[in-house]
């Protein structure tokens, strides 16, 4: 009884009708001969001959209808011309990866997503591969534990990069944002000074307003272990909570963004002195503020999406297919500033007016 199920089930299984794999794809040329042969016999001849489906003939030919053709029927030389979907994308694949050499499969999807065009990470990769991009190995961190702020400014990261500009040494300071993972200050100087840090803050205050706390390492630019430093005298002047890293890895957010701008910027440009390289820089935190995604954000919001909170705005854009300019959302011309805030600490009320208390 057993082995008469077991034939049952193999002869019907034998019997069932196969069909094409799915998500195979054909060239122009292939497209052209399908076409000629079912405009010379049937449509449904030609499906059977070359094992493709009806409906995706019928699809070819309104395609080229909406282009302009003549509905799969040869022009005035006999010859079908059918646009290969392909091309374009595999342009604006490359096109973006060529403009950003420092980005991955995923983050040249994103981009592409948030401009409107919409195609998968594999596609991408596989462009990519095909056109010499090798995947890097990577080396994977475990994390301490994961946190992130409830708003912007409530918590800045601040660290320093090293490079070279012609057996230079350099350092980068970046002072990011931790809800919005927006640069609200950089500068750059030959060694890790109080000087540079405490003049980059103050200008990043009077721009964007006082944080309510900032993270560091334990750094000789930020931190004393004898008394109190001078940028910790700044934060106690402007009641900003001060968070010692102990933990390179605390302080996470800031190294990845030195990680990002060195792939990015210090390994795709080759700077001929220090101005060359403080314009390039500047030119890449405004990238990266207003025009690069961030992963850590979803994929498909920059840094200023979240910090100027245009997030819901910029997100409803993108899923109209509309794309989102971030620089033109986020002008001043078309969002509000806070110029005044009403805070508490401690039960006691503060006013404050455009990053300045003035009452508490």
């Amino acid at each position: 009884m057993l082995s008469t199920n077991v034939d049952s089930g193999a002869s019907s299984f034998s019997n069932k009708k196969t069909y094409p794999a799915r998500g195979k794809r054909y060239s122009k040329a292939q497209k052209e001969e399908i076409l000629e042969y079912a405009k010379a016999d049937s449509v449904e001849a030609a499906a059977s001959k070359f094992n493709v489906t009806g409906t995706s003939i019928y699809e070819w030919r309104r395609a080229l209808r909406r282009r302009g053709g003549n509905d799969g029927f040869p022009g005035e030389e006999g010859k079908i011309e059918v646009e290969d979907p392909t091309l374009d994308r595999d342009r604006r694949v490359i096109g973006m990866w060529r403009q950003h050499p420092g980005y991955g499969p995923s983050q040249v999807r994103n981009m592409l997503k948030r401009g409107g065009f919409k195609v998968s990470v594999g596609t991408v990769r596989h462009v990519m591969e095909e056109d010499g991009y090798l995947p890097p190995t990577l080396k994977r961190k475990e994390h301490v534990g994961r946190y992130e702020a409830g708003r912007p400014r409530e918590l800045y990261h601040l660290d320093f990069y090293h490079f070279y500009v012609h057996k230079q040494k350099q350092c980068v300071l970046f002072i990011e944002d931790d809800y919005s993972r927006f640069i609200a200050g950089w500068t750059m100087a030959p060694t890790e000074k109080a000087d540079p840090v405490i003049e980059s803050f103050d200008q990043s205050v009077q721009r964007y307003g006082r944080p309510d706390g900032v993270m560091t390492d334990r750094g000789s630019a930020f931190h004393s272990w004898k008394g109190l430093s001078r940028f910790e005298a700044l934060l106690e002047d402007y009641e900003i909570n001060y968070f010692l890293a102990k933990e390179a890895a605390v302080n996470g957010k800031v190294e990845a963004l030195n990680a990002s701008f060195q792939k990015e910027c210090v390994e795709q440009n080759e700077f001929m002195d220090l101005t060359d390289a403080a314009r390039g820089i500047g030119r890449w935190v405004e990238h990266y503020n207003h025009r690069r995604t961030h992963h850590g954000l979803g994929g498909l919001l920059v840094p200023a999406d979240r910090f100027y909170g245009v997030a819901d705005q910029t997100l409803k854009k993108i899923e109209q297919g509309l794309g989102a300019d971030t620089a033109e959302i986020t002008s001043p011309d078309s969002r509000g500033l806070d110029l005044f805030r009403v805070v508490s600490y401690g039960g006691k009320p503060q006013i404050w007016l455009m990053g300045e208390k003035i009452i508490g």
